[in-house]
């Protein structure tokens, strides 16, 4: 235990990542109180000093202490004691290791940050591309387009010479995306002086007062999927047989 409890104590000095492998009960107390029996855990300490503790099974802590706490390392009647605290949250989180499977530490470095795919401006992208997604007869003039109201996401135009608006949402559209299509056109009808102006909502799936208000408003739902540039697998694939 002693060499455990040096190794975990000069790694926490040099602001390492640690990974502890253990048989350990865990007491916490802050923003509820906890107490996790005797259990076999992985404890990661990370170099922002966030603790978190993980069952053998899932992808959630079962507890954690966030970042900026403070650690310490202790042998106590053949124990191993880490103890984290956060003065300024008011929080504790003590863990008894009975026993200690391994430890590992390295100074991990990491300045990205996620990029995410599919998003709105993809759809956009998708749209202004494929503007058969929309109608037949769509004919996109420019897409991300800067005004004084905010960015129209799609800007066209239809067989009748109706200027068409399409607002894209990567999730499900709700009211609020219907009341900003709908802020769009009226702005547009003011500006080009003229009635003869479309809203077109693109999303995967829209609710059902969303729905409601954008046919109330004269406004049309079209079902789209956001880009998946990275899919490996068809969600709609049940079982192996489909490969």
């Amino acid at each position: 235990m002693d060499s455990f409890a040096v190794q975990i104590r000069e790694a926490i000095r040099r602001n390492e990542t640690i990974v502890i492998g253990c048989e350990c009960e865990v007491e916490y107390s802050g923003r509820a109180e906890a107490f996790l029996p005797m259990g076999e855990r992985l404890v990661i300490i990370k170099a922002d000093n966030t603790l978190l503790v993980h069952q053998p099974e899932g992808n959630a802590p079962i507890n954690y202490m966030k970042p900026e706490s403070k650690h310490s390392v202790a042998i106590e009647d053949g124990f191993l004691f880490l103890r984290s605290q956060n003065l300024t949250l008011k929080e504790y989180l003590d863990i008894k290791m009975k026993k200690v499977h391994f430890v590992n530490s390295h100074a991990l470095k990491d300045g990205h940050k996620i990029q995410i795919i599919g998003t709105e401006r993809d759809m956009s992208e998708m749209i202004y591309n494929n503007p058969a997604l929309i109608a037949k007869d769509f004919k996109p003039l420019s897409m991300e387009e800067h005004t004084k109201y905010g960015f129209i996401d799609v800007f066209g135009y239809d067989k009748d010479k109706n200027l068409v608006i399409v607002e894209c949402k990567r999730y499900n559209a709700d009211l609020s995306a219907v009341t900003q299509l709908r802020r769009y056109v009226e702005k547009m009808k003011h500006l080009k002086g003229t009635d003869k102006i479309k809203g077109v909502i693109a999303a995967p799936k829209i609710s059902g007062n969303a729905e409601q208000m954008a046919k109330d408003w004269g406004f049309r739902f079209v079902s789209v999927e956001p880009p998946k540039y990275k899919e490996r697998y068809n969600k709609d694939q049940k079982t192996l047989e489909h490969f």
